[in-house]
């Protein structure tokens, strides 16, 4: 008698041709051209709200609102009318909700199976969004770099004459001329150190709490607002640890932070002034023109009067700020700290209430 050992024996069930469309981040559906579904990936499964095994030999025109379009497509591409195909359509969920996609209709190599590819308009403006970000961050941090290193030298030239000019007069009127000069010298040179902060100082990395990087942030605004001001701590305990610089972190936080408890003078000033620091794991997200299986959000939550509408498509540049007195660099070196952790920060605001919230992928 001969013994069966499981799993021994059995042919492996060959990986899908179409395996790799499971790395994007867009929609795709492989599809025959009577319409039956081949293949959908992981973004389509999300997306739809039902699972790959539903989706699949299924007739994927059940999934829009108006399906002779794409009929039309699925005949055109089985009569080689055309090697690819774009237009507008409507998709419905499993929920029975729906959202407006761009689809596009392309053949591929193998014969009778076409490739849909769906971009929601919502993700599509979103990305387009992130994409305008990540830029103004890279071409704001060139800018800052450049003028602070063409501020620098001829700034300390000017104080080095002040200070000599004002050892050879004797002039008391005289001498508080050139110590106003030396003075704003000074401010300016604090100034420019602060721009050129993040580009001198190493990116040390280690194992991050992101909430001992709150609970820090947290100690150092009610030590400033001792009165009037709570700010309530809403954890999502667990999350991980990630690889990145606790210094660069807690900065970017205490930067947005430290903006909202400013923001909120009045209501503190009444003492109802309220910031939520709010942790939470994002599931299957895309930013930065790549999706991440698993990433952090953190949101800063205020009760402010909200972003001035004058200054809403501006908060990231450098020396842009709501408040008088304001340097307007918090918001572009916390943009810039939570970049190099691969992240970026986005805002929402209404009066009332102001969102802040930074992504960074997690392993």
């Amino acid at each position: 008698m001969s013994l069966r050992i499981p799993g021994v024996g059995r042919r492996k069930p060959k990986p899908s041709p179409y395996a790799a469309f499971d790395m994007l981040a867009t929609l795709i559906a492989v599809v025959r051209v009577d319409g039956s579904v081949v293949f959908a990936n992981a973004a389509l499964e999300d997306a739809l709200g039902t699972s790959r095994r539903t989706i699949e030999d299924t007739p994927f025109f059940d999934f829009f609102a108006e399906p002779a379009t794409l009929r039309t497509a699925l005949d055109g591409a089985a009569g080689n009318e055309f090697a690819a195909l774009r237009y507008e359509a409507i998709v419905k969920r499993a929920n029975h909700e729906t959202f407006p996609v761009h689809a596009i209709v392309a053949q591929t190599e193998r014969r009778g199976e076409v490739v849909v590819e769906l971009l929601p308009l919502e993700q599509q403006a979103k990305q387009d969004r992130e994409e305008r970000l990540i830029d103004q961050a890279q071409a704001n941090k060139e800018l800052i770099r450049n003028l602070a290193h063409e501020i620098k030298n001829p700034l300390g030239g000017i104080r080095g004459a002040a200070q000599l000019l004002q050892m050879e007069v004797e002039s008391r009127d005289l001498i508080e001329y050139t110590q106003v000069i030396i003075h704003e010298a000074d401010r300016l040179q604090t100034l420019v150190d602060r721009l050129l902060a993040p580009h001198r100082r190493p990116h040390v990395v280690g194992d991050v709490n992101i909430h001992e990087v709150c609970e820090r942030v947290r100690s150092l605004i009610l030590a400033e607002f001792p009165r009037g001001l709570r700010v309530v701590r809403d954890y999502d305990t667990s999350i991980p640890e990630f690889r990145g610089d606790r210094e660069q972190l807690i900065q970017a936080v205490l930067n947005i932070t430290h903006n909202a408890a400013q923001a909120l003078a009045e209501r503190i000033a009444e003492g109802d002034g309220r910031i939520v620091l709010r942790t939470r794991i994002a599931r299957q997200v895309t930013f930065g023109k790549q999706r991440y299986r698993l990433a952090l959000e953190l949101h800063v939550i205020d009760n402010g009067p909200g972003v001035p509408d004058s200054i809403k498509d501006r908060i990231f540049y450098p020396l842009v700020s709501g408040r008088e007195g304001g340097s307007g660099l918090g918001l572009t070196l916390a943009q810039t700290f939570v970049q190099q952790h691969h992240g970026l920060i986005e805002c929402e605001s209404v009066p009332g209430k102001t969102d802040f919230k930074l992504l960074i992928p997690l392993p």
